[in-house]
């Protein structure tokens, strides 16, 4: 069996571009504590992002947590069950009570429509979810969000890079939150932050991962240890040149899957987001009832044949067991959230996903839906090539 093709695989600049850095780490001996690579990437991320300031973590949820806590949040939080289970542990963790709508129809995030309806008097925020990198509806998130007096905190996991054609999708809300995680498309192997609006709001995260310390002798908030260290802040550094090139392959990636899937009965292929630049993070597909394999049997059929296809997300949070009693988590309540993720696969698609490996994933589709490619549509090799 050739070696499996993953579902993402971190990109990685030569080491040789991140021996210096390296070099210069166990010279000084700063190893943490916002140290010198530390303090550049903070610098160069809000220049390439174009926002005021960035904040660094150890971790996306440390950094959701702390945004959490620097936005006083209390109560009730409107969410979205289709996402990764950390959006909803942060709020759980901080003593808050997840409250899930449901998503559009036709969209991977929160119905503003259904957001307003939820609101109480004990709701202090909306927490939506740019999924997949696709931008929620932020103008008619922050028109409820101003009309009730919410606070707006984005988990914009799944956002670097994407540009709308209006705006900037960072600087919308209160406050973003990112994850460099080595699975996304700009990496620290592991990491996070914060997107600031101003000086203000980063002089505070910082104290809050630095355990409250304002100064040497002076503790002024209940903080804790989320500090990116400077091992993840330079691999940051030399990751953030190459995304660009890293990008346009993505891009490559994305556009070859739908020329090559467009034919297949019962696969819909969700367009991409309307915007100037998007991330390529992730390729989605919808198994439609029409398909003549149901979706989880084109899964256990991709997998079969080497291609580690996902079902992201599934099942939804409001599904896992610390939130299904909630009366917001019953299913009748997420009809659209059920359906899609019911129906979705993410493909394989990383930066340097060779045109080979994803002929074997485009085959496999086709194998496991029973169907053959339009003729001149592509070129796929035989079954025994599998």
């Amino acid at each position: 069996m050739p070696t499996p093709v993953m579902v993402t695989r971190p990109d990685l600049a030569p080491l040789a571009d991140l021996m210096p850095a390296l070099e210069h780490i166990w010279a000084s001996r700063e190893l943490t504590n916002g140290a010198t690579y530390h303090r550049q990437l903070e610098k160069d991320l809000a220049t390439f992002l174009d926002v005021p300031a960035i904040s660094l973590y150890a971790n996306g949820t440390l950094a959701l947590l702390a945004s959490i806590r620097a936005l006083g949040l209390t109560g009730e939080v409107i969410t979205t069950p289709y996402s990764f289970v950390a959006t909803s542990h942060a709020l759980l963790w901080s003593g808050l009570t997840p409250v899930f709508v449901d998503i559009a129809p036709g969209s991977f995030n929160l119905d503003p429509a259904q957001v307003e309806a939820a609101i109480t008097p004990c709701t202090t925020a909306i927490l939506p979810v740019h999924v997949y990198g696709y931008p929620c509806d932020y103008a008619a998130l922050a028109a409820i969000a101003h009309k009730h007096q919410l606070k707006l905190l984005y988990d914009a996991a799944h956002a670097f890079g994407v540009r709308p054609k209006e705006g900037n999708l960072l600087r919308q809300g209160d406050l973003s939150v990112l994850s460099f995680h080595a699975t996304k498309v700009f990496h620290t192997f592991e990491g996070g932050a914060v997107v600031c609006p101003d000086a203000a709001t980063k002089l505070q995260l910082d104290r809050l991962k630095n355990f409250g310390f304002a100064n040497e002798l002076t503790v002024d908030s209940v903080g804790m240890n989320a500090k990116m260290n400077e091992l993840q802040a330079a691999v940051g550094c030399v990751q953030l040149p190459l995304y660009g090139q890293a990008n346009t392959r993505r891009a490559t990636i994305d556009r070859r899957y739908r020329e090559a899937l467009a034919g297949l009965e019962g696969i819909e292929i969700p367009a991409g987001p309307d915007v100037l630049a998007h991330n390529h993070g992730y390729f989605p597909i919808l198994v439609r009832p029409q398909c003549a394999v149901s979706r989880d049997a084109l899964v256990e059929g991709l997998r079969a044949r080497g291609v580690m296809a996902r079902r992201y997300f599934y099942p939804l949070i409001s599904e896992f067991p610390m939130y299904r009693h909630l009366p917001s988590a019953q299913p009748e309540r997420l009809p659209v959230a059920h359906a899609v993720a019911n129906q979705i696969v993410c493909l394989p698609i990383y930066a340097d996903l060779g045109q080979a490996e994803q002929d074997r994933v485009i085959q496999a589709m086709y194998q496991v839906c029973g169907q053959q490619p339009a003729v001149g549509a592509i070129r796929l090799p035989s079954e025994s090539c599998v």
